[in-house]
């Protein structure tokens, strides 16, 4: 396997650009775990909408069950999966909002119908009816007919900032190469795991 490098950053971007270079649908695809107040794990796939220097950006609407989670307790988890490529990648560490900045322009690049949504989805609660989702959708679309959709304030992005960053790579008979970056003051070190 190629020479570690100091930084996981480096090894994440080159590991997601090569998923990206293939046919497959959504390489940022990624597990995001998150912890309930009765210490439970829940996950659910969402998408990496960025990468900055500080961590890994993503949307969602702050009322869900995962806003809520997020906004409580600020630890979770992301795993990325590429079947074709045999890697894994797993990150730790906590979440942070997005700045309305920020959330304001990815929203703004966001397709209408994705905006409206926003709106028209009281996500994770019961819903009565497909209908219900329907009439509130078509209301939204007639009351911003002409206008640009604005943000809803219950719809922000996080940034989960690494305190650890595994990638797995497949290997032979389970002979897996696996090494972790963690986070030590301010530089990350580097170390092999057993498959």
């Amino acid at each position: 396997m190629e020479q570690l490098f100091s930084d996981p950053f480096i090894w994440f971007d080159a590991w997601l650009a090569e998923a990206s270079a293939t046919e497959m649908i959504d390489p940022n695809a990624m597990c995001l775990s998150t912890v309930g107040d009765d210490g439970m794990p829940s996950s659910r796939m969402v998408l990496l909408k960025g990468r900055d220097p500080n961590g890994f950006v993503f949307y969602t609407n702050l009322q869900s069950q995962k806003g809520h989670q997020l906004l409580e307790h600020g630890k979770a988890c992301l795993n990325f999966f590429w079947r074709d490529q045999g890697r894994q990648i797993r990150i730790q560490g906590v979440a942070e909002l997005v700045d309305d900045a920020t959330a304001d322009e990815y929203f703004a690049s966001r397709a209408r119908g994705s905006q409206i949504g926003a709106w028209a989805s009281a996500q994770s609660r019961p819903l009565a009816s497909r209908e219900e989702m329907i009439l509130r959708t078509n209301r939204l679309e007639e009351e911003y007919e002409g206008r640009s959709v604005p943000r809803p304030s219950h719809w922000s992005g996080f940034r989960l900032v690494p305190t650890s960053i595994e990638f797995w790579q497949a290997g032979e008979f389970r002979l897996h190469d696996r090494f972790v970056f963690t986070k030590d003051e301010d530089a990350w070190k580097v170390s092999r795991l057993n498959p």
